[in-house]
């Protein structure tokens, strides 16, 4: 049975893709996409979407990853239903934090692909997370609600000053990253990303 539309890895289904795909042009996404695509003319690199199924320019709560992983291209999205091993860690706690989807945007600190075809995973270079740090303006500008950021991963930690100079009243939560590699660590990793998740989620109810 392919798994459900809402659920980890849901994406490795090609129907459930299809149907992805099919509300890519939403209106809530569709400002994201236009600018997804001028980064990737800019850059000369794939940027992935946002997911249809996320919150898009409504969302209260942006998480901002790293890079778009080498595999991104096989749905298009940036997305926790990837079959990838962050996507599922990432649903999990997300869910657990009771983040609703509506409220959330997934964003990428780099948001093009940095990685040759076939190389391997690498985290960015200091050269790319500076090329990058000004389109963080033009992506908070179609957030008006957002109250609360996220920032996954110590690449994305350091776009703090540049979030902070740009809306300083935005509350910022630093969490590790939820990559297989970070998570196993130790067992400090996944509490550490529940607790700035809960926080993150609190910032949203006070709202």
């Amino acid at each position: 049975m392919p798994p459900e539309p809402d659920a980890p890895k849901s994406l490795a289904d090609p129907a459930a893709l299809a149907a992805r795909r099919a509300l890519a042009d939403a209106p809530h996404v569709a400002p994201l996409r236009a600018l997804a695509r001028r980064i990737a003319q800019e850059r000369g690199a794939p940027v992935p979407d946002p997911d249809p199924l996320d919150g898009g320019v409504t969302a209260r709560l942006l998480l901002l990853l790293e890079t778009p992983g080498p595999m991104v291209l096989r749905t298009g999205f940036v997305t926790r239903d990837s079959a990838n091993g962050t996507a599922p860690n990432l649903f999990r706690f997300l869910r657990e934090a009771g983040l609703a989807r509506a409220d959330t945007l997934i964003w990428n600190a780099v948001p093009w692909v940095i990685h040759a075809p076939g190389a391997l995973n690498r985290a960015p270079r200091r050269a790319e997370a500076k090329a990058a740090e000004p389109y963080l303006a033009p992506l908070l500008a179609l957030l008006p609600d957002l109250a609360v950021a996220v920032l996954a991963g110590r690449f994305a930690a350091g776009c703090a000053p540049a979030l902070a100079t740009l809306r300083p009243r935005l509350p910022l939560v630093a969490i590790p990253h939820p990559s297989p590699t970070s998570v196993c660590t130790s067992p400090e990793v996944p509490a550490r990303i529940r607790q700035g998740l809960s926080d993150a989620a609190a910032v949203l109810r006070r709202g």
